[in-house]
């Protein structure tokens, strides 16, 4: 997590194809699980990554941007809003 006046960012690991969508959990140090039932074809899975997260944050997806990773289950997205707020949102759902 990467804190910026404007949001955050945070590291996520993505699990494609399962059979249904969530949000939480932690993989190694500090990378927020998500896992898609989308497939990894043709954007698919970033797109529903996207939307998972937002839905977990309580945001509009176009708050939301994925910066690294198009191509990798490891990605970093920005998350727009207020920085503690989402910090706090992000410790619970990796908790979770």
């Amino acid at each position: 997590m990467d804190s910026t006046p404007f949001g955050l960012r945070i590291a996520v690991r993505v699990r494609p194809g399962a059979s249904r969508t969530s949000v939480g959990g932690r993989y190694g140090d500090a990378a927020l699980v998500v896992t898609v039932s989308a497939r990894p074809v043709d954007g698919q899975a970033n797109r529903a990554v996207v939307e998972a997260v937002a839905a977990a944050f309580g945001l509009r997806r176009s708050a939301v941007t994925l910066l690294t990773g198009q191509l990798a289950r490891d990605k970093v997205l920005f998350v727009a809003g207020d920085p503690e707020l989402l910090g706090q949102r992000l410790a619970a759902l990796q908790r979770s």
